[in-house]
């Protein structure tokens, strides 16, 4: 039961956005941060305040052996070839804490960047709300921008729904669609078509009717979502 008490809810919202909570538990604050917008909007705060935090970290490159460590802890050894074609290359409260803990170690790490360091690539690892440690697609943008959205599974969807990919910079600007995504299958965007892309930007997939949202926003459940990170070409 979520307590009514507004610095423990608080607290607990807190807990949520970095997926520490227990899976019933975090069931619990995600129903109600469905029904609650007070509660959406703490959510929102505690996701900015992380990110404020994690972006006056100076940057790091990872090192050799981070991500052989990543892979282990989220029992990817079964998904490597899909992995490894991505590696070497904020409206939303939903903060997944994979994307968010994978920031961190980045940031952590302890190797400095260098002057003649390659041009920075992006990395968001796409998986449902609120669920720790279940990734389920990987987006990368290389350095010349060109994006690469990657299945890491297989989705059973009914035919008369559609999977849309969407993006967001700056909650005041709105998220901006990205297009269709056929479920199981990879999706490759050129710079032109996504555009700028920054650390924090947020990116999506959700369930619409057939053919798309008929708003220019996301109208369904929110199937994944994840944060870009800034990741060093190799």
């Amino acid at each position: 039961m979520i307590s009514t008490d507004p610095a423990e809810r608080r607290a607990l919202i807190g807990e949520y956005v970095l997926g520490l909570l227990e899976a019933e538990q975090a069931r619990e604050v995600a129903e109600l941060l469905e029904r609650d917008p007070q509660a959406a909007a703490m959510a929102l705060e505690w996701e900015q305040h992380f990110l404020e935090l994690s972006d006056r970290l100076p940057p790091r490159a990872p090192s050799p052996g981070l991500w052989p460590r990543v892979q282990q802890t989220l029992d990817l050894h079964r998904q490597t070839h899909a992995w490894q074609q991505w590696w070497s290359n904020l409206h939303a409260w939903r903060l997944t804490s994979a994307a968010l803990a994978l920031a961190l170690i980045i940031a952590l790490l302890p190797r400095p960047w260098h002057a003649d360091t390659p041009p920075a690539s992006f990395t968001a690892v796409l998986q449902p709300p609120g669920e720790a440690a279940a990734p389920s697609w990987v987006v990368h943008i290389d350095a010349r921008g060109t994006l690469l959205l990657e299945p890491l599974g297989e989705d059973q969807i009914a035919t008369n729904r559609s999977v849309q990919f969407w993006t967001l910079i700056d909650p005041k600007d709105g998220p901006r669609s990205l297009g269709l995504v056929e479920p199981g299958e990879p999706l490759t965007l050129s710079a032109e078509q996504i555009g700028a892309v920054q650390a924090g930007q947020l990116f999506e997939l959700t369930l619409e009717p057939s053919g798309g949202s008929p708003l220019n926003r996301p109208t369904g459940e929110v199937l994944y979502i994840g944060r870009a990170v800034t990741t060093a070409i190799n």
